[in-house]
């Protein structure tokens, strides 16, 4: 059987922004979450939002980006479209009330809570008009431990079940060995020879 790959959850989600600083403004000092890297120079910024641990959000700043339309959550559309919205998941019900209570206090509009059966959820826009849903999880409702298909006509891929069907995709062979791995260098690697810099300097 191929060795099977081990996902910790989402490194980060890449957004853009016409006003990183109004985009900080509402994720780092409405929202809590933590400004943790940034990378930049004039005409572009790329900047990372802490989530969770294992998770972040992150805004390309590009001097032409505008807000999106705005498009309700989980409404259809017609014509090319890739997303709809971002949910991220709070711990309890408590915390969810207290986003709610924080956003409307800001003069943002925010949604009713709304019951799904396995979360709590409330739903908002940033002020880049990214469709932004906060999801409670409900005590002993787990669909990652008790997957359900609740579609009335479910494809029959759909139908093969949660895990991965072995042999739909050609086997990618052996682990490439280490001495053949080869990295290639990233913006990104600006931040560790920043780091280091500040630590020496300590």
């Amino acid at each position: 059987m191929a060795k099977k790959i081990r996902y910790t959850g989402i490194n980060h989600l890449a957004m853009a922004t016409g006003d990183m600083d109004t985009t900080i403004r509402f994720w780092r000092d409405l929202l809590g979450m933590r400004l943790i890297a940034g990378l930049g120079h004039p005409g572009y910024r790329h900047y990372f939002f802490e989530i969770a641990p294992h998770d972040m959000i992150a805004f390309f700043e590009w001097p032409q980006v505008e807000p999106l339309p705005e498009k309700d959550h989980g409404v259809p559309q017609k014509g090319p479209l890739a997303f709809d919205h971002i949910a991220f998941e709070v711990e309890a019900d408590d915390d969810l009330w207290l986003l709610k209570q924080t956003l409307e206090a800001a003069g943002i509009w925010v949604s009713e809570v709304i019951d799904h059966g396995f979360i709590h959820s409330i739903y908002t826009f940033d002020p880049n008009q990214i469709p932004i849903e906060f999801s409670a999880p409900v005590t002993g409702v787990d669909l990652r431990r008790h997957p359900q298909m609740a579609d009335s006509h479910p494809s029959p891929i759909a139908r093969e079940g949660a895990e991965a069907q072995q042999g739909r995709w050609p086997d990618p062979g052996p682990p490439v060995a280490e001495a053949e791995r080869q990295v290639y260098p990233g913006e990104g690697r600006v931040l560790i020879s920043k780091r280091g810099s500040s630590q020496s300097s300590a």
